[in-house]
Order: C-alpha cells, then structure tokens, then sequence
C-alpha cells in the first residue's frame, strides 16, 4: 500500500506506479508530502481490498482497525495456558490479566466480565492457569487480547509462585526475616546510598523527594539491572558496595512496578541472604503497593513505592523546624512562668511587715525577754527574800543558842589553866589556877577552896 520507504522522495513514475492520479491529491516534493482531503469520504468511495490502497488513495485508522476486527471475529475460540503475571480485578465484574508463557518471555492480555471475572477473582499473581476464551480487538486502540469465558487453575508444582513460596519458607525457617534482625533506621541521615536502574524513575523520584524534605543529604548511586538475568548478580554486588562505604547510613533498593515476573529478581536467594548480611540498614521499595518480593521481608523497612521510601528515610525539614519552634517556645514559656513566679514571691516577702517594718520583727522577741527579764528579777528577789528570811532564822538561833547570850544574861564560864571548861567544883583544888569568862572581859583567879 503506497510506496515504498527508501528514505528518498517519490519520482513521478514512482506515484504513477503507485496509481496516482491528478485531483485526487497533491504531491509536493520540496516538502516530501501529499496533501489529501481534509473531509471524511463515504465508505463507498474507499478502496475494497487492502490492495487496491495506495499513498493518495489510504484506508483511514477506522477503516483498517474494522477489517482487523472484522478478521478476528473470525478466528476460533481457544484453550491457552500460562501464568498469571499480573492481575487486576478491583472493579465488580470485570477481570484483566497478563498471561505469561509457562517456558518462552511471551504474554498477552485476557480480560473478561460477569462469571468469568468472579471466577478470576480468586487467582493471584503467578497462578498457572488455563483459559477458554475467544480472540477479540478492541478498535479503539486497535490492541488485541483474548476475551475469557472460562478460568481453570492447574496445580502450583513448578509455578514461579510457588518456587518463590518455598523459598519463603525455607528463609523464615533459618530466620531470615525475624523482626528481632531488623536494624533501626538513622533519624537524621548524612549520606544515602541508592540501588536503582539507570535513568529510571524511581532514582529521580527517591531523590527528588528526599532533597525536598531533607535538603543537607547526599546521594551515592549505584546503577544495576532490576530485572532479567543480570539483575541478582548486580544487587548482591552493590548492597555489598554500599554496605562496605561507612560514610553510607542508609541502603534504598529501589524499582518502579512491573509484572510479578519482572520483579522476580528481587526475590533471588542471594539477594535475599545479602541483604540479611547487610550491616547498613536497607529499605526495600519494589513496585507499587500491591507488588511483594523476598526482598521486601529481610529488608529492615518494607517501602510501598520509592517515593514512600523517601518520605520514611529521612524527616521532613519543616515538620523538624516547626518541632523546634514549638519547644522554643515551650522553654520560653516556661522560663518566663518561672520568673514570674519568683518575681511574685520576692514582691510577696518584699510586702511582708517583716521587710517593709523591721522592728516588729523583733517585737514578739523584745516582749520575751522583758517578760524573762521580769519574771528573773521576781524569782531572784524571792530567792533574795527567801535566802535573808532563812539567814535570819539561822542568825536567831544561834544567837538563842550562844554561849555568849549566857554570858550576857549575868552568867560566867569557868576555865581551868588547861582551858576546860569546869562544871563541877571536885575537878578543882585548891591553889588551882582558874579563868573566869564574863559578859565582858575575862578574870584570872587562883581558888582558895572548893565544895562539891
């Protein structure tokens, strides 16, 4: 249909040989175009057949997606089988799914509705399967795929899902992925160390995102192949890398979605015993929410998407700033609660009589030791008073009871020479001399004679 493409303007021969023919359409060789009619034209004046078309008489995109969808009505319906790669039955009543060769890297669309869907709703990524269903072309895209009717599960020995399910749990069977392995995240990371494809999304959005919440942080990439053949091989090497950089914090492994067979590489057993081995924590961000790998269960932190890997590996700059400003302004506040507190103490004592008037502080004092000093001078005028009426008691008996109060009442003590007193005439002789103490004055005597 038309010329053909030889990279040179058409000749004139070359369009005649083509069935060009004048008013049906322009060729202009400086600009190496046809100009056609800007109208639609009735069917009737198109060509039949595909080979009856040429370059100024073309079939429209509608034209040939209806004869594409009219050949394929055609076709038979089929039984075909393979593995569910990807599956997406959110909507009631409606399934589509990519349906992988069981041996080749080959798959096609199958979509369906009503039981076929309800049926497909209880399929998973890597199933094996087998579907009845008849070709169909959806002309809006000219795209074709397979309508299902009928959905059959075969037994999961060999399916890629169920491999990877028994490596599952062999791995947690040794321990693999027990929470208690798990490293903590840095809080604020200096250096981030980033495991991605090159010129891939998720690298720009990792780092996108994380420069604009934590702007001071930078990045070392490692480029790797994140699917295929090459691709465990190349992670276990760069977490290996990364992980032996000690100026690196934190290990993102990061991949855009894809099909469960594209992400299969995630799931490798070396990968999965590398990133065990990691010392640096490791964050897994593999596909969208709905995508899981091995790998998301040893790494420390399981990310949905590499944007959310970014949100969680560092904090947000404004959230810190405004978590500061509040605790300035806490200590603030309670800085200035405290002083004036302290301000309205001091002004309290400052207010007291005891400050503003002294002296009646010493008041109730100064009255104590006035009434102490009344109350000693009472008790020693009373032990004055007691002592002096007890002296002169004493005073008067002991002058009732002195000799010399004898003496005064006109009588004498004798004495002999000796100076003992004489109280019976027979202790005398005569010629004896004696001493005779009076109320006044003393006499030597000598005695004459004495009676008894």
């Amino acid at each position: 249909m038309g010329y053909p493409s030889t990279g040179r303007p058409p000749t004139a021969a070359s369009l005649a040989s083509a069935g060009f023919e004048p008013g049906q359409g322009t060729f202009a060789p400086d600009q190496g175009t046809i100009n056609l009619p800007n109208e639609p034209r009735p069917i009737d004046q198109l060509p039949a057949r595909a080979a009856e078309t040429s370059a100024q008489n073309p079939w429209p995109v509608s034209v040939l997606s209806q004869k594409f969808y009219g050949a394929v009505e055609r076709w038979p319906s089929a039984w075909v089988t393979g593995q569910i790669t990807q599956i997406n039955t959110r909507r009631a009543g409606s399934a589509y799914i990519t349906l992988r060769d069981d041996f080749e890297d080959i798959a096609m669309e199958v979509n369906g509705f009503g039981r076929f869907a309800a049926a497909a709703s209880q399929f998973v990524q890597g199933d094996r399967v087998v579907i009845h269903g008849k070709p169909n072309l959806w002309m809006k895209r000219t795209s074709l795929s397979l309508r299902g009717d009928t959905i059959l599960k075969v037994g999961a020995g060999g399916s890629l899902k169920a491999m990877i399910d028994e490596l599952r749990k062999q791995l947690k069977g040794e321990g693999l992925f027990d929470a208690d392995h798990k490293l903590p995240l840095p809080e604020f990371p200096k250096t981030i160390g980033l495991i991605c494809a090159p010129q891939a999304r998720a690298e720009g959005d990792v780092i996108t995102n994380v420069n604009l919440r934590w702007p001071s942080v930078t990045f070392k990439v490692v480029h790797v192949h994140v699917q295929g053949e090459q691709c465990p091989a190349e992670v276990v090497q760069a977490i290996a890398q990364l992980d032996a950089d000690p100026s690196v914090d934190v290990i993102i492994v990061a991949r855009g979605g894809g099909s469960f067979e594209d992400l299969i590489g995630f799931s490798d057993e070396r990968v999965v015993r590398a990133a065990y081995a990691c010392t640096t924590p490791l964050i897994s961000s593999i596909g969208h929410e709905d995508d899981w790998t091995l790998l998301d269960l040893v790494a420390d932190l399981r990310a949905s998407t590499p944007t959310d890997a970014a949100k969680r590996v560092v904090p947000d700059v404004r959230e810190q700033s405004q978590l500061i400003e509040g605790a300035i302004d806490r200590m603030r506040l309670r800085v200035r609660s405290r002083v004036e507190n302290e301000i309205r103490l001091i002004e309290g004592y400052a207010n007291r009589p005891s400050l503003t008037q002294p002296h009646t502080m010493l008041e109730p004092h100064q009255r104590l030791i006035d009434d102490s000093l009344q109350r000693l001078d009472i008790g020693l005028r009373r032990i004055v008073d007691d002592a002096q009426l007890t002296v002169e008691r004493a005073h008067a008996s002991l002058t009732a009871l002195s000799p010399q109060s004898t003496l005064n009442r006109g009588y004498a003590v004798v004495q002999s020479s000796d100076g003992h007193v004489l109280d019976d005439a027979s202790q005398v002789s005569p010629g004896d001399d004696i001493t005779v103490t009076l109320k006044k004055g003393v006499i030597t005597a000598t005695t004459t004679s004495a009676t008894a």
